[in-house]
């Protein structure tokens, strides 16, 4: 048994935008716990090649910028949540840049320069080149490193969560360098694990998005929303030796056009707004056209434009393509679409805080009806910012009430050994990814669901049964969050019985004229 055990005000898990930055900020009010499965940088946001939308620039509103966030999220924003996240955008901006973040500007006006993507209506993407949450993510992680009140425990993973009447107390987390499971108690515990591409086979998240953040906080007792509304990013690099490559929009922003196997333009007959149609769109019609073809992939061409714009605008994509032998500059791009952005996640309000006391989630950890059924570009990095913002005010407010910190007893590993057969959890691991790809993927109908749906109660059935004979392994932990994760969004997609943004049945063509959000908690299921 590990007799390990950690105490802080604020136990922070996940280090991407929105963890780092609460960090920052609650460190100012009382000590902080970062505990990250890898490295402090790993994590989606470090792969955010666009950037963050933000109103920054005359030329545009808040309103603009709300109207289009709601449109594209096809009727499913809420929209308090939108104005209020919204208007909050360029203060988070200006502190990003107070931080150290060195957003690209104008040459010759001085002002930043802000990029065009799909469903925007104006310019309103601060970026940094082709690179710009990595250098979010540096900046911030040089100023946490140096802040006083906060501990980082890199190569640590959360297994579970430690609550009780509804009100959390710490977790319980895998060192995976002893691979001892420690105690961590706080007074307030911060979900900023990111989302759950890794539970889909193709996908443009990092190895560390497995949702856990959104399977620990379920177990908890935590309200989870609209988990089957999946975003799929267009255009994912199709390459047999490298994985996992983001296109950025914003190749499409700049004017870079989809072509298919024969070489000819096919956006404009699916959407007035071709290439840059919100995301949904674009990447169904990909799907529509490989399904047509039998083609493994289509093509992105920006190589008409000038070569020293590419080079200069999108120098991390140039030369990962170039690593690969295509030259953007001459070649159009092989691409496919890949599982890229949950809008769904742990039910949260405006300040992060869920329905269990003491918990927060933040970034894509959680859904707060900003994004409905789709999200707009680059809001993303918009939420994690303010998120991060509102959950430290008001986790900092919390630590005043008088909360009598719970004694978690050691991790009883009972009479677990060590896997003898680690080839059967890599199995049910790429069964699930497989499966997930297929039947709930881009297009479903309810044949596919109802496949999905039997064959992940057998494998819950076969991990419930293993799970605990075995000693706490990170693999073992993620199998059964991805489990999780995929029953989750198998079970909700059934639920909604239309198609909406990201959601698309194909038995259920059409919109309903009720607008609803799927709610789950353990032992409740309901449409709001």
């Amino acid at each position: 048994m590990s007799e390990k055990i950690y105490s802080s005000d604020f136990l922070v898990i996940g280090s991407g935008l929105s963890g780092q930055l609460f960090s920052l900020k609650a460190a100012k009010h009382g000590s902080v716990n970062i505990v990250t499965k890898g490295r402090l940088t790993d994590s989606a946001t470090e792969r955010a090649q666009g950037g963050i939308a933000a109103v920054v620039s005359a030329d545009d509103s808040i309103e603009l910028h709300v109207e289009d966030t709601i449109r594209v999220g096809d009727g499913l924003c809420h929209r308090d949540v939108v104005e209020q996240i919204v208007k909050d955008g360029p203060a988070r901006i200006q502190e990003l840049v107070d931080l150290g973040v060195d957003f690209c500007e104008d040459e010759d006006t001085g002002n930043f320069e802000l990029g065009l993507e799909g469903g925007h209506s104006k310019r309103r993407v601060l970026h940094v080149k082709d690179y710009t949450g990595e250098a979010i993510e540096l900046a911030l992680a040089k100023r946490l490193r140096s802040q006083e009140g906060i501990t980082i425990h890199e190569n640590h993973m959360a297994v579970n969560l430690v609550v009780r009447n509804n009100r959390v107390y710490g977790a319980y987390v895998l060192d995976i360098n002893t691979n001892e499971v420690e105690r961590f108690v706080a007074k307030a515990v911060i979900l900023a694990t990111g989302g759950a591409g890794r539970v889909f086979l193709y996908t443009s998240n990092p190895d560390v998005a497995t949702g856990d953040g959104i399977s620990m906080a379920f177990r908890a007792g935590a309200t989870v929303m609209n988990l089957e509304m999946v975003q799929f990013h267009p255009t994912l690099l199709y390459h047999h030796k490298i994985r996992s490559f983001l296109i950025s929009e914003a190749l499409r922003g700049e004017g870079a056009r989809l072509l298919g196997p024969d070489g000819k333009r096919f956006m404009p007959e699916y959407h007035e707004d071709a290439e840059l149609a919100p995301r949904d769109v674009v990447a169904r019609a990909i799907d529509t056209e490989l399904k047509k073809t039998g083609a493994d992939h289509v093509w992105l061409d920006i190589s008409f434009k000038d070569s020293k714009f590419i080079k200069d605008r999108f120098p991390h994509i140039y030369e990962t393509c170039l690593e690969g032998g295509i030259d953007i500059t001459k070649s159009p791009i092989p691409v496919v679409p890949a599982a890229h952005y949950m809008m769904g996640g742990v039910k949260a309000d405006i300040n992060g805080q869920t329905d269990v006391a003491g918990l927060y989630a933040i970034g894509e950890t959680a859904c707060t009806g900003l994004h409905g059924a789709n999200r707009l570009a680059s809001n993303s990095l918009l939420e994690a910012a303010v998120l991060a913002h509102n959950a430290s005010v008001k986790a900092s407010e919390e630590l005043k009430e008088k909360i009598e910190p719970m004694d978690i007893p050691s991790w009883d590993p009972g009479e677990a050994t060590d896997p003898d057969e680690l080839v059967v959890i890599s199995h049910l691991w790429e069964e699930i990814r497989r499966m997930m790809i297929n039947y709930v993927g881009i297009a479903r109908s309810n044949k596919r669901l109802i496949r999905a749906r039997n064959r992940i109660e057998f494998i819950q059935k076969e991990i419930n049964e293993f799970y605990w004979d075995f000693k706490i392994t990170p693999d073992l932990v993620e199998l059964r969050d991805i489990s999780t994760l995929a029953e989750l969004i198998i079970r909700m997609a059934r639920m909604r019985r239309e198609s909406r943004g990201a959601h698309y049945n194909i038995d259920f063509p059409e919109e309903s004229k009720e607008v609803v959000d799927t709610i789950m908690r353990k032992g409740y299921t309901a449409v709001e």
